[in-house]
């Protein structure tokens, strides 16, 4: 395999994740999820806003302390007092945002470009000088003016910020305009760029690929989860970094699906059957061409493993379903069926889902099995 170099991926479920509209973790599912995250080697962690009061701050500590191997990291708005609240968090990685847009700054906060600047100088030697390591964050980035944003995040660097986000807020941008805009800014920066992307427009893990291949770090959620339609979702990008781009990222696949699992549940948000990689049906075959060469060899009809990302590989009868399939199936209930019967059986298999997909197809597949023989009409 040839190496191209470690990915970075920054995982924000517990901060980003959360802000999703309706989910709101205990500090024992945020406890759990972390560890879980530690286990499958996330190294980078963005949890909670401390600002948002005694059980945010609380918290961010109680994570600090249960996680001692891994850089937690502190959300925070462009202001002294958020700052203020992670530091007595005991945040060592503060993470400052700010908008990008000129849209952002005026509407949201009656700014103009040149305070933007001012403030994040004063800010990051504020937290640099109280010891803490800097992120600045640009939201709207993909909105904003190019030689404004390499102002602004030229002077975060400056003023001691070890790394800038490039927040595409409303995932406006393709890949392609990813790959161009984010190594644009690492030509011009003096610091490490991370790119943060949402998937209003389905784009997330695509765009996020494209950051990466470009030099950048990334960060992304467990099974996508966010605001609106999400983010990045951590079990595609590793995968696709891992097994498509050949990168190393530490991460351990295997144990991707008990993962979104966990936060599933904790979220209240059910994973879809059709999710890539950890959803029930990802591995799941039925099409009888594809099953008789699935049968063969599996490298056939599935790219990635499913013991890969922690599934296993399910063959259903169905419509669909030729004699392999269906000898397969019989095979797994017991039974070896001679030629004749498996014709038998392929002729009421169709015949029974012609009405429609039963509810259970493998109950329905065993009582067909244990119907009297007779032919299937000529």
């Amino acid at each position: 395999m040839k190496n191209k170099g470690r990915a970075t991926i920054v995982d924000t479920t517990l901060r980003d994740g959360e802000q999703a509209a309706g989910v709101a973790f205990s500090r024992g599912e945020r406890s759990h999820i972390a560890h879980i995250l530690a286990a499958a080697g996330v190294e980078e962690l963005e949890a909670l806003v401390p600002a948002m009061g005694k059980e945010d701050e609380e918290g961010f500590t109680l994570l600090l302390d249960e996680n001692p191997g891994i850089r937690l990291i502190a959300w925070n708005r462009m202001r002294r007092s958020d700052a203020d609240a992670s530091l007595r968090a005991g945040a060592r990685f503060v993470h400052l945002s700010v908008p990008a847009s000129d849209l952002m700054l005026r509407k949201k906060l009656g700014w103009e470009m040149p305070r933007a600047i001012s403030e994040t100088e004063y800010l990051v030697a504020y937290c640099r000088d109280r010891g803490a390591e800097v992120i600045v964050g640009a939201e709207d980035a993909s909105r904003s003016e190019r030689s404004f944003l390499v102002d602004l995040l030229g002077a975060a660097a400056d003023a001691g910020a070890f790394r800038v986000r490039y927040a595409d807020t409303l995932g406006v941008q393709d890949p392609f305009a990813v790959h161009e805009a984010v190594g644009y800014l690492i030509e011009r920066i003096g610091a490490q760029v991370e790119y943060h992307a949402h998937n209003d427009l389905g784009l997330a893990t695509a765009n996020a690929l494209a950051a990466v291949r470009a030099g950048a770090a990334v960060s992304v959620t467990v099974g996508g989860l966010g605001e609106r339609a999400g983010n990045a979702a951590l079990e595609q990008v590793a995968a696709a970094l891992s097994l498509q781009d050949e990168r190393e990222t530490g991460i351990d696949l295997t144990r991707m699906t008990e993962l979104c699992e966990v936060v599933s549940s904790a979220s209240g948000r059910p994973i879809a059957p059709d999710r890539p990689l950890v959803g029930s049906a990802a591995f799941a075959h039925e099409s009888g061409i594809h099953v008789d060469g699935l049968l063969k060899d599996a490298a056939l009809y599935e790219f990635v493993r499913p013991e890969c990302v922690g599934r296993e590989r399910s063959i259903v009868p169905g419509r669909h379903s030729g004699r392999s399939a269906l000898r397969h199936c019989a095979s797994a209930l017991g039974r070896t069926l001679n030629p004749e019967a498996l014709d038998l059986l392929l002729f009421r298999v169709r015949e029974r889902w012609s009405t429609g997909s039963p509810s259970d197809p493998w109950r329905a597949f065993a009582s067909l099995l244990e119907e009297e023989p007779a032919r299937a009409p000529e």
